[in-house]
């Protein structure tokens, strides 16, 4: 027991580490916690212990080698990653992407969300004690996974959005196993809530906890689910659309209580809103067209022409081994990630390897606001707390 000046006077208090080795702080996220009894006095978020340094790796990349670099970054949301730079990349570049590529990357990144919302809804109802949600969420997401494993050879990693367009062709059959998913998660959805909603525990351990005033959420820039739980209903897809968000039609689900109650009724209701884009996205897929811009020297030539034609096979070439150099400049472009507003800057000195490659993560921005929710909360809140925040570490650190 120490005696330290806290917000309340002179008090005996005692200072305790929670992390970097607690399974529900996601990661290794370490929480000093200043403790009256159970009560929370002050809380002091640490962070670092998972720093990557991706950005800093970029700029010994080519633009296009940094793509496998993004997919490390929230772990949970690769696709959407690789989105947000290749728009940054594209608008240096000047580069107009197909629409059959635009729509097929809104697919992808939705799917995505819905698979990210499905792991933070499994791994928070475990943290407050529903261990079969956690099961039911991760039957659905192998579902999602197995699609990104038939579009892009790889289930979490995928690099599948590209400079210009998407890597390959949608794969035969796709149709089928995206209907497939579509089909069977709305039910899967009312399965979750009919469990969780007015399950008196999880009340309980919700209702009132976490709550953080709407100002000062805008005040510490808050984005994302945390930010449209307390009623304002921000969202990329809508202020600053991307990838032809503009033509597709879809609600942005908000809530007034501003606590984990909240914040678990906006994702809920986010996966519902992701399956009707989906579902709209396969309407306006064609079975043909192009799925690159048409710009050689900065994207790669169809596999078949590279065979078959020699100015092809030198494009090929040039692109995987010296990569391309876009004009000095800089670019900065932000996308709806599942946790919020991701954003990616990049500037280009006109040599093959960006000068500066820079993210405006969401989980980074979002975890400044812990403290202030979990003060005065108990220790056991502080669990709820992450959770609802749903951070990932990886998009922390970088």
């Amino acid at each position: 027991m120490t005696t330290v000046e806290t917000a309340t006077g002179e008090a005996k208090t005692m200072v305790l580490n929670m992390g970097p080795q607690h399974p529900s702080t996601h990661g290794v996220l370490r929480v000093l916690l200043e403790l009256d009894g159970e009560n929370i006095v002050k809380a002091v978020p640490d962070l670092g212990y998972l720093h990557t340094g991706i950005e800093k790796s970029c700029e010994h990349l080519t633009y296009s080698q940094a793509i496998t670099l993004t997919d490390r970054m929230d772990y949970l949301n690769p696709l959407g990653n690789n989105l947000v730079y290749c728009l940054a990349v594209e608008k240096l570049l000047g580069l107009e992407v197909p629409k059959r590529a635009q729509y097929i990357r809104v697919m992808m990144v939705e799917l995505q969300r819905i698979s990210s919302h499905l792991v933070w809804l499994g791994t928070h109802a475990i943290d407050l004690g529903a261990m079969s949600v956690f099961l039911y969420c991760f039957r659905e997401r192998e579902e999602i996974l197995k699609i990104f494993e038939r579009f892009a050879g790889q289930r979490m990693m995928t690099s599948y959005i590209r400079i210009g367009g998407i890597s390959v062709e949608p794969p035969a059959g796709w149709r089928q196993m995206v209907n497939g998913v579509l089909k069977m998660l709305p039910s899967r959805i009312d399965e979750y809530e009919t469990l969780l909603t007015e399950n008196r525990i999880w009340m309980a351990r919700t209702k009132g906890v976490g709550y953080i005033k709407p100002q000062e959420a805008v005040a510490m820039s808050m984005t994302g689910p945390t930010l449209r739980a307390a009623g304002i209903p921000y969202d990329n897809r809508r202020v600053f659309p991307y990838s032809s968000y503009e033509e597709f039609e879809f609600d942005v689900p908000t809530r007034t209580d501003s606590d984990c109650f909240g914040r678990y009724m906006v994702r809920v209701a986010e996966m519902r809103e992701s399956l009707k884009i989906i579902k709209q996205a396969m309407g306006k897929i064609t079975d043909q067209g192009p799925i690159k811009a048409e710009a050689p020297g900065i994207v790669p030539p169809q596999r078949e022409k590279m065979k078959t034609e020699m100015e092809a096979l030198i494009y090929h070439f040039k692109i995987f081994t010296e990569g391309f150099s876009p004009p000095p400049g800089d670019a900065y472009v932000t996308v709806e990630s599942p946790r919020g507003e991701l954003g990616c800057y990049v500037a280009s000195d006109g040599s093959p390897r960006p000068l500066r490659v820079h993210f405006r993560s969401p989980s980074f921005i979002n975890l400044q606001a812990l403290p202030n929710i979990i003060q005065g909360q108990l220790i056991a809140d502080v669990v709820a707390c992450i959770g609802t925040i749903d951070i990932v570490l990886g998009d922390v650190d970088r």
